[in-house]
């Protein structure tokens, strides 16, 4: 269970940072509630990410937790933000992901 909590953390820290993305472009009321999606979503991860942590070891939870976050946060640029994709930009993800399943596969 500690593990769904931790992927579901990650993905919500896809969702604060995007919002901040959003956010940045938005003017008003628009960007107001853009901010309102980055808190509720950053509260829901910390919680999440605290929650995991009870079971799981600090490093890998971090790790795991940060590694998510940025795999999807570049993902989200690209699709969303239209980022570039270059041949290192998607090798590095890639080694992020290898990473992240070790540090699942080591961990007890």
């Amino acid at each position: 269970m500690a593990w769904i909590m931790l992927v579901i953390a990650g993905l919500f820290e896809v969702g604060f940072a995007t919002c901040l993305g959003k956010a940045k472009e938005a003017n008003g009321n628009e960007a107001a509630a853009w901010f309102a999606g980055f808190i509720v979503c950053l509260s829901i991860s910390m919680y999440l990410l605290f929650r995991a942590t009870r079971t799981l070891p600090i490093g890998t939870a971090y790790a795991v937790w940060t590694g998510i976050g940025a795999v999807g946060t570049v993902l989200v640029g690209i699709l969303l933000f239209r980022e570039p994709v270059a041949f290192w930009r998607l090798f590095f993800l890639t080694t992020l992901v290898a990473s992240i399943v070790g540090l699942k596969v080591v961990t007890h």
